[in-house]
């Protein structure tokens, strides 16, 4: 059975810009999803055990490498299993949040997910990241060229030699004009970043589906 696969990796709970937007997406989804909330089942980063565990067959595999694949096939089989993807990913510190880089270190193994002659398996299927920021981080801005989310995320999960997803993109910003006195003065600009944010998702879902 196909279906959606959300990951979510915002500490905000329901107060998270990232997890609002998505929830846009997913009222307007019709059909199974896999909810996987990394802020509150963190999966582990990926250790030596786990190197070792993707090396060895598993007749020669020590308990706690054998703990660490039995976890990694699981996530492999997740990812697999899913026609398309929804991932929340918001801004911390110009980077993504620490937990989704180790879902990411967990899946992306070389002969399953990547790799492979043929390319990877997952390959054109839809995938939209949303990814929520304080500030504006666009051409013209003060910020524009630290943002080390949206293009790393781009490349690794879109990239025929990694995971090959057909990635969108979302970026509700100024998340902050509302709660920092100085950035009031972008209250107009935050706004119309999220309202075309929630309009997008309610598109991009009719539109995954569509393409099912």
């Amino acid at each position: 059975m196909s279906y959606l696969l959300h990951i979510d990796s915002s500490s905000l709970g329901a107060d998270s810009v990232s997890r609002q937007v998505a929830q846009t997406f997913r009222d307007s989804w019709r059909g199974p999803v896999v909810h996987r909330d990394l802020a509150v089942v963190p999966v582990p980063h990926l250790s030596a055990a786990g190197i070792a565990a993707r090396r060895s067959d598993e007749a020669g595999r020590n308990p706690e490498q054998a703990a660490a694949a039995e976890m990694q096939q699981e996530l492999v089989g997740e990812f697999l299993g899913a026609s398309a993807f929804l991932f929340t990913v918001p801004m911390y510190n110009y980077s993504m949040p620490s937990v989704f880089k180790a879902w990411l270190d967990q899946v992306m193994v070389v002969g399953a997910t990547m790799g492979l002659p043929d390319g990877p398996p997952a390959a054109g299927r839809p995938a939209l990241v949303i990814s929520a920021r304080g500030g504006g981080y666009g051409p013209g801005t003060p910020n524009h060229g630290m943002d080390h989310v949206v293009p790393t995320l781009e490349t690794v999960l879109g990239h025929r030699q990694t995971l090959g997803l057909d990635v969108s993109v979302l970026t509700p910003e100024l998340t902050l004009a509302p709660v920092v006195p100085y950035m009031s003065q972008f209250m107009p600009l935050h706004e119309a970043s999220l309202a075309d944010s929630h309009e997008q998702a309610r598109k991009l879902a009719e539109a995954f589906q569509a393409g099912r």
